[in-house]
């Protein structure tokens, strides 16, 4: 694989800068992965390879780095984040205008890749955390066919807005969710609940959990190739 380390991005801009990792072949998919609080770009880049997919997918990896902001619940502390939290409650996660404000940067990294010849079908959102988050967000909202959403250790914000907004274009979107039975920072009863949610809405979601905290294990990352190749061979 070939890795291309773009700039870094300047504080609270709409443009985001990521790290792309292109396949040995040409580009016929791609993934926008969007890390978690704290993190940036570089977090998930060790599972392009820990996936295994076939070279023949020719698969695009995009990994954004979230912007730099105050976190209310770090003390202001200022850290990449794709949205601000106020506290661990679930009313204290819900930063309407920051949820918002990334789920129109994504949808730009999106349009991007369409001007590059990517049909929209064949773009994957993908998060943790945070950033699956806003991947379900953004993918049940956007108003264009897309290849699928992987939302790992996550939960779908703002939901009954969302479901609001929802695109019929995306009504039958696969989706991945994910989560540790024993997650300390997104309970797992809140990561069910979207799984329910978005299960009660019609749309085709693989649920999995694993006896793991906030993190991600070898199983899971097996499962996730295996749906991918599922997802993309059909």
């Amino acid at each position: 694989m070939k890795m291309k380390r773009l700039p870094m991005p300047a504080k609270n801009t709409n443009t985001l800068s990521a790290i792309e990792i292109a396949p040995e072949s040409v580009a016929k998919r791609s993934i926008i992965w969007l890390h978690g609080l704290g993190a940036d770009g570089t977090d998930f880049v060790p599972i392009v390879s820990e996936l295994h997919l076939p070279a023949a997918m020719g698969v695009r990896f995009i990994f954004p780095h979230a912007p730099i902001m105050p976190i209310t619940v770090n003390n202001g502390y200022e850290m990449r984040a794709w949205y601000d939290i106020a506290s661990l409650t679930i009313d204290g996660m819900i930063d309407k205008t920051g949820i918002l404000r990334s789920i129109h940067q994504l949808e730009m990294l999106i349009e991007k890749e369409e001007a590059r010849g990517m049909a929209t079908r064949d773009i994957m959102l993908a998060g943790f955390s945070q950033g699956a988050a806003i991947a379900l967000a953004t993918g049940v909202r956007y108003t264009k066919p897309l290849g699928g959403i992987i939302a790992l250790s996550g939960y779908l914000p703002l939901a009954q807005e969302t479901f609001e907004h929802a695109s019929k274009a995306n009504q039958s979107i696969p989706i991945f969710l994910a989560h540790g039975m024993e997650d300390p920072i997104v309970p797992y009863a809140l990561g069910k609940a979207s799984y329910v949610m978005l299960k009660q809405a019609n749309y085709p979601v693989s649920w999995h959990s694993y006896n793991m905290p906030h993190s991600v294990c070898a199983a899971e990352i097996q499962d996730l190739s295996n749906w991918l190749k599922t997802v993309w061979n059909k």
